[in-house]
């Protein structure tokens, strides 16, 4: 009998995640039920929120439940199906988990339809989740103005990057927060953003004023922190303030307490200003819209975009270290199969 790998929590990591949270175990392969679809996972996201997934207090999920298999984001091949909107071959996006197989009903994935010279693994990553969570985030809650400011942290990430590009071309002077040179020159040189801060090697606050002189009007925040106060010192009047995330603070206790100055945050009362956080989950009806114009863009070549790909679920932890230590280049995968259906 064809057997199934799976990662499950067994411990709830404190700072940062390591291979003793986990158990791996073999059981048999999944058989799907009336209305179901069994999947072969391929790729799996390796999400910044993956790490707040494993804490015991709930987020916009539920605490992830000990024992059981790691909630993961995945695109996987269906290999059998009980359902007629599915059939072998076809791929889907679903919350697969973190092994090989899975099953569920045909209503809970999503079936894809990939463009001919788009890559497979793009379908789960700038052409899904991050797409749709850099352009509504920028165009629903920072409601860009030609001409106006946009400054946007982890600049070189899955998410900020597509939100530079967008912003460039929705007509916003674009400056990127990204950390070292050869993140800083993909930005310039790939991405066609000319105004980029090193926050490893410059003066962040100098820079600002040097690139923002009338100060920044919408800011897409990811990361939280020091360099997020010195944005908000520099926010213009009714500014907005885009809150994807503050990655900074996720890996908990380790190192020094991540927090926010007050000074910083009476700016956004003083300039009346905006903060508002968003959950993607809030924008899937703009799904097959938003994807439509991002997948044209791609296609065109106009919107670029970095996957990283780690070879195997063992490697798995070794791949939410990259992410939190900002060694992976744009989106950070795992690759758990092969291709086409069996």
């Amino acid at each position: 009998m064809e057997t199934n790998l799976q990662w499950r929590l067994v411990s709830r990591p404190q700072d940062e995640v390591g291979r003793e949270h986990f158990e791996v175990r073999r059981v048999p392969r999944p058989v799907p039920g009336p209305g179901e679809v069994l999947v072969r996972n391929l790729y799996l996201l390796i999400p910044p929120s993956m790490r707040l997934w494993m804490n015991e207090k709930e987020t916009y999920f539920p605490p992830q439940p000990l024992g059981e298999v790691m909630m993961g984001i995945t695109l996987g091949v269906v290999e059998a199906s009980h359902d007629p909107a599915l059939s072998p071959g076809d791929y889907v996006n679903g919350m697969g988990g973190c092994q090989q197989w899975f099953v569920a009903p045909a209503a809970h994935l999503h079936k894809l339809a990939p463009r001919d010279g788009v890559p497979l693994a793009a379908y789960r990553s700038v052409l899904d989740v991050q797409g749709l969570t850099a352009y509504c985030g920028l165009t629903e809650i920072g409601r860009p103005r030609a001409g106006e400011t946009l400054v946007v942290t982890a600049a070189a990430g899955s998410v900020g990057s597509l939100v530079c590009q967008i912003g460039s071309k929705l007509g916003l002077k674009v400056v990127g927060i990204a950390g070292g040179a050869e993140k800083c020159a993909w930005l310039r040189q790939v991405c066609g953003i000319g105004r980029v801060i090193d926050y490893k090697a410059e003066d962040v606050g100098a820079r600002l004023d040097a690139l923002c002189p009338e100060g920044i009007d919408i800011a897409y925040e990811n990361v939280g922190g020091p360099v997020m106060d010195l944005v908000l010192e520099r926010l213009r009047e009714r500014a907005r303030v885009v809150l994807c995330g503050l990655v900074a603070s996720y890996n908990g206790a380790k190192g020094a307490p991540v927090a926010q100055r007050t000074e910083a945050l009476m700016q956004v009362v003083n300039k009346a200003a905006r903060i508002e956080g968003f959950l993607v989950r809030d924008y899937m009806h703009r799904h097959a819209e938003v994807v439509g114009i991002l997948q044209d863009w791609v296609a065109d070549g106009s919107l670029h975009y970095q996957i990283e790909v780690l070879d195997g679920l063992d490697n798995m932890v070794e791949a939410i270290s990259r992410v939190f230590h900002g060694r992976n280049r744009g989106v950070q995968l795992v690759k758990i199969s092969d291709g086409a259906a069996a």
